[in-house]
């Protein structure tokens, strides 16, 4: 069986040329991705509201989000007040789907947020709505 070309390692910055997706020195990175994808499945399939599940795959959801991310040109919200650039990967609701599930699709009460603003929302909501 012939050998695959080389190509580039997938990790951002890194030169060094590999057959895989990663280099030997970033291949923990591919292992780390897909531990999260199968825990995130996990999660998803038995700890999360199976309304709020259900919710997250609809068509008006996915509609709803891109129409938010484009209103806010896929920029961190929270970032933008601090005077950073940051792309937004997130739609967030600013009251949470199961405090208030009547403001699920509010345009008024989505934001968008990227990854670490994301999770510092969440987990301050964590410690006021329990």
């Amino acid at each position: 069986m012939p050998n695959r070309p080389l190509k580039p390692c997938n990790k951002i910055g890194c030169t060094n040329l590999t057959r895989d997706r990663y280099c030997e020195q970033h291949k923990h990175l591919a292992e780390q991705r897909q531990r999260t994808r199968r825990n995130d499945k996990e999660y998803d399939k038995h700890k999360r509201n199976q309304q709020a599940r259900a919710f997250y795959h609809s068509r008006e959801w996915e509609r709803t989000r891109l129409a938010v991310l484009a209103r806010d040109n896929y920029l961190c919200q929270h970032c933008l007040k601090e005077k950073k650039i940051t792309r937004a990967v997130i739609v967030d609701h600013v009251v949470p789907l199961l405090v208030d599930w009547s403001k699920r699709l509010d345009m008024d009460n989505l934001q968008s947020l990227c990854q670490s603003c994301h999770n510092r929302k969440t987990a301050e909501d964590k410690r006021r709505y329990g």
